[in-house]
């Protein structure tokens, strides 16, 4: 079968509407039968239905309309077959009327809480009562549109694995009896900031890959960004969302030029800027300019995204302005103290006063035990051995990190930066 194939061609634009769709249409099915395990059922048989109609009827014209409306008849046959939830039978029979009197112009009258419902299935999906794991692989599936094999490949999990996440998340939800509701008060701030730690969490694992053959995995990135830039949509007042899509899309904006040819990474001060996306920092700013205007302190995302914005601002590594990025690196140290994030401003305090002194920052986080088995921690400390000429010592730092790093593109890296070193 050709890839020019017409079949093949409705079925890949089939997934791409799920993609768009999916997390809308099970937003909009939980909030009516209050179950996130039966919605994401029906709204997965109103896809085998789309992709067995289709073929014959054509896409129509607001597809995620179609979708929901199917999902909807599902749920009502379902209820009727069951004889019971009289009450939920009674109101999506309504509501299917109701569809069924607007048509065609389902999109204006699909569902008028559709960005509350995608706000609850947002909270829902990323409760702390779940673990971190099963919040991440839940909310790619329900919200992302992922498939299953598609989350086990991008976390290198076994397949097995994820399905036992997801399903297990299900249960806990219905047997915690989670509510379908965006928490209020004091419980908003705790529960969106589990939100956008997912969020970051899929992205960073596309950004910057834990292990495998790929330093970058794109679609996790652009699932993580569209996640957020949904987000920020539905929360406007929120500085901290804004914070968090301005640092995706100014880190997203590297990609091109983190790589070379051959796929091997190339490190920030090695980059070709021409390559960053001009577009993608663009977005960034205006998100940054966003969250400044709410008139809020300060969060941790949004001086990350202010610390990206200082490289995106510079034409060269030379025109960087690292005494700003030492004193941001300094007040997110205040708000969430972290070994790593020392490690980061150890780096900017050598930019500004010279390697010797962030190699005695360095040296003072080696007994940080998180951080016994963080590969950067050695790269970073032979990369200032490196600058002060001690390279026997680099080399062995740089081969301990290659050890510690489960990529296998770092590790090519870092063992040609040891081989680099002069012996003595």
């Amino acid at each position: 079968m050709s890839a020019t194939d017409p079949h093949q061609a409705l079925r890949r634009t089939i997934e791409a509407v799920w993609r768009i769709e999916s997390g809308r249409v099970i937003a909009g099915l939980t909030r009516l039968t209050r179950d996130v395990g039966l919605a994401e059922d029906l709204a997965q048989e109103a896809l085998l239905a789309a992709l067995e109609q289709w073929p014959q009827s054509g896409v129509p014209e607001n597809p995620g309309a179609w979708l929901t409306a199917t999902a909807k008849r599902r749920a009502i046959d379902l209820f009727r077959r069951n004889a019971v939830a009289e009450r939920k039978h009674q109101d999506l029979a309504r509501d299917l009327a109701t569809l069924e009197q607007t048509v065609p112009d389902l999109n204006s009258n699909l569902d008028d809480a559709i960005g509350d419902d995608l706000l609850r299935l947002v909270f829902i999906s990323c409760h702390p009562v779940l673990s971190t794991e099963a919040r991440a692989a839940l909310t790619l599936r329900l919200l992302g549109g992922l498939t299953t094999p598609e989350i086990a490949r991008a976390f290198l999990t076994p397949e097995p694995t994820i399905a036992q996440r997801i399903v297990r998340a299900k249960r806990v939800l219905a047997e915690k009896h989670i509510a379908f509701e965006v928490p209020r008060g004091t419980e908003l701030a705790a529960r969106l900031a589990s939100v956008l730690e997912v969020i970051y969490l899929i992205f960073n694992e596309g950004y910057s890959a834990t292990a495998g053959d790929d330093l970058i995995r794109p679609t996790l990135c652009e699932d993580a960004l569209r996640l957020g830039r949904i987000l920020a949509e539905l929360t406007p007042n929120e500085p901290e969302v804004h914070g968090l899509v301005a640092l995706m899309e100014i880190q997203a904006s590297r990609t091109r030029a983190r790589t070379s040819p051959a796929g091997e990474p190339v490190l920030l001060f090695n980059q070709n800027r021409t390559l960053w996306d001009q577009l993608l920092i663009h977005r960034g700013l205006t998100a940054i300019d966003r969250a400044h205007k709410i008139g809020k302190p300060q969060g941790p995302y949004l001086l990350q995204a202010e610390l990206a914005a200082c490289h995106a601002r510079a034409r060269t590594n030379e025109e960087t302005d690292w005494p700003c990025i030492v004193s941001l690196y300094t007040e997110l140290a205040r708000l969430t103290p972290s070994p790593v994030i020392e490690l980061n401003r150890a780096v900017a305090v050598s930019m500004v006063h010279g390697p010797q002194a962030g190699l005695t920052l360095v040296e003072a986080l080696a007994s940080e035990p998180s951080l016994d088995r963080y590969h950067l921690l050695p790269s970073v400390r032979a990369d200032l051995l490196v600058k002060l000429g001690r390279d026997p010592e680099a080399r062995a730092e740089f081969e301990r990190a290659a050890a510690l790093t489960q990529n296998t593109r770092e590790r090519a890296l870092l063992l040609g930066r040891a081989a680099a070193c002069q012996t003595e």
